[in-house]
């Protein structure tokens, strides 16, 4: 049973998105061809009949089966929560049940959501909504445009956001603060050669352009969100701190939970939108 919301078991959030229940409808095909196929049927025929607070019977054929499977699954779209607690459920019942069946795991039924722009993730053992103002994991806004920038360089900006974002959606957590902090170590570049007012900026990496821009901007907030910037990047890459970089220590090392990995994304986020604005800045002046 997943966490959320306990009113939403009542009163419902609202609809699953279209496409959820067709994408589930032929994943729970594919895993009945694994064996009994109206067993199967039956079994998750008892998780949507319960989505709808109603009991389920055993049908009298496998194609009676299939098509009251697929009325309470209509039922059931009418709370998106629990329409996904269902179909979750029953996976992981069926996974334990059954080892040696292959059954979607939570990537694969996070990927389904992101696509179909469900607005829901799991994050065992909780439905994380997308849209609710209830949660503070909003996601940290990026300009669209960085108009100081070719459109080649914007391109590869927002599609690196966009593929974190995904990646996060996806409970790919250790992928998409990945994604992110390399896209951090490639904004860095376009500090590159600047006039600073102070001195021009000569480092070509990461770490050499950050003391750079911080030599020629002591004791400015430059300064201090550089220091930031370092120390949750030399976190992020050691391995036995994030091990997101240079991979993890497999004895010590921390293996990233996913409010951290929203917690790095977003951090990094507001990093990328205020190092821009300071490119901009330094490039005017």
């Amino acid at each position: 049973m997943l966490k959320f919301n306990h009113a939403w078991r009542f009163d419902s959030p609202g609809r699953i998105a279209v496409g959820v229940s067709a994408e589930f409808f032929k994943l729970i095909g594919k895993i009945a061809s694994q064996g009994s196929r109206q067993s199967t049927l039956e079994h998750f025929k008892s998780y949507f009949a319960g989505a709808t607070g109603s009991t389920s019977s055993w049908s009298s054929s496998t194609s009676w089966a299939e098509s009251d499977l697929d009325g309470y699954m209509t039922d059931a779209e009418a709370n998106a929560p629990l329409f996904i607690e269902a179909f979750y459920d029953a996976c992981e019942s069926l996974r334990r049940k059954y080892p040696d069946y292959a059954v979607p795991d939570t990537p694969h039924i996070n990927r389904i959501l992101a696509q179909c722009n469900a607005g829901y993730q799991i994050q065992p053992p909780d439905l994380i909504s997308q849209n609710s103002q209830e949660t503070i994991q909003e996601t940290i806004e990026v300009a669209d445009e960085l108009l100081s920038l070719d459109q080649q360089a914007q391109d590869i900006i927002q599609q690196s956001l966009k593929q974190s974002q995904q990646l996060l959606s996806e409970s790919r957590d250790r992928q998409a603060v990945q994604e992110i902090l390399w896209l951090l170590e490639t904004i860095s570049t376009v500090f590159q050669g600047i006039d600073t007012g102070a001195g021009t900026v000569q480092g070509k990496y990461f770490n050499e352009i950050a003391k750079d821009l911080r030599k020629h901007h002591k004791g400015k907030i430059l300064d201090q969100v550089l220091a930031w910037v370092t120390t949750l990047h030399g976190y992020l890459s050691s391995p036995t701190g994030g091990g997101i970089r240079h991979g993890t220590d497999l004895k010590d090392g921390i293996v990233v939970q996913p409010n951290e990995a929203r917690l790095f994304c977003n951090l990094i986020r507001s990093y990328i939108s205020y190092l821009m604005a300071e490119r901009a800045r330094l490039s005017k002046s």
